[in-house]
């Protein structure tokens, strides 16, 4: 997504503007641009993404989600837009072209966009559909803007079927949507599916938390199922899908320009101070020492 977005400066990105409000939350796509950054390159990467991010708040840009591997390949980032439908996904590119030109000017973004390129070690991009016929307890408008905007840290598990398998591993997540939505301890399940720029059948269940001790005590597979619908699960573990990966992703808000549903929930986090004004009391708070008391720090 953020590759198409320097290749032609076009961030695709988060919960897109252009949308109503409860499509903006939601939207029925997820398009997903995942860059894995050099290491001695990261320091670099983000202070292009923070470009971006003041360049769009500014200007009416596009929005976005950014999050940062806490267990999984480590320097990877992960950039993730609600799109309502492929037409708002050219819109949203005009808009963020629109933003960083204007900040920055044409010259200046293409030389962004090389710069960007060269952070990388790798990248992908996939576009996934939303699945709330799977999905358990999944918000609707406001209350989806909601959830987003108080979580923190997210675990997301990629689950890939075997041919033929599809249908059965559907069937599966319906009876466990079921079972999840009539448990009261059960917290909200959200899933997708590859339709773009994946290989095979993969689907995406993903759970957000307000922090990472939001995952403890919380019920299990077998709790929520039961014995009998355990034990379906193992067999269509076993016939239906090959294999599968987690990971566990922490929200990055000096990355991130979300819309407004979701900074309203708390603009302290979504928005946060920028760091050029803490360095520059201090750096007056320095001049103002008595000159011999600088001299005594330089020493």
């Amino acid at each position: 997504m953020l590759k198409r977005a320097f290749w032609a400066l076009t961030l695709l990105v988060c919960l897109s503007m252009i949308a109503p409000l409860t499509a903006l939350a939601q939207g029925d796509y997820l398009d997903v641009y995942v860059a894995q950054v050099k290491p001695d390159k990261v320091a670099e990467f983000e202070s292009l993404a923070k470009k971006a991010v003041e360049a769009n708040r500014r200007n009416g840009g596009d929005n976005w989600l950014t999050m940062q591997t806490v267990y999984g390949e480590s320097d990877t980032y992960v950039f993730v837009s609600g799109r309502p439908d492929y037409a708002s996904i050219d819109k949203a590119g005009d808009a963020f072209f629109g933003a960083l030109t204007k900040a920055y000017g044409k010259d200046a973004a293409n030389k962004m966009m090389h710069d960007w390129e060269s952070c990388l070690s790798s990248s992908r991009t996939e576009l996934r559909k939303r699945r709330p016929d799977l999905s358990r307890k999944m918000p609707q408008g406001e209350d989806y803007a909601k959830l987003i905007g108080e979580s923190r840290v997210l675990r997301t598990t990629a689950v890939h079927i075997r041919p033929g398998h599809a249908g059965d591993f559907e069937d599966f997540m319906k009876q466990y949507k079921e079972s999840g939505e009539q448990a009261a301890n059960a917290q909200p399940l959200l899933v997708s599916q590859v339709i773009e720029g994946g290989k095979g059948t993969t689907f995406y269940v993903t759970s957000l938390r307000p922090s990472l001790g939001g995952f403890d005590n919380n019920p299990s597979m077998k709790e929520i199922l039961g014995e009998d619908g355990y034990k379906k699960f193992l067999q269509v573990s076993s016939d239906a899908i090959e294999g599968s990966h987690s990971a566990v992703f922490r929200f990055s808000a000096e990355l991130s320009n979300p819309p407004q549903a979701v900074m309203a929930v708390a603009p302290d986090f979504w928005n946060p101070k920028p760091m050029v004004a803490s360095h520059k009391a201090k750096t007056k708070e320095a001049e103002m020492k008595p000159a011999a008391e600088k001299n005594k720090d330089q020493k």
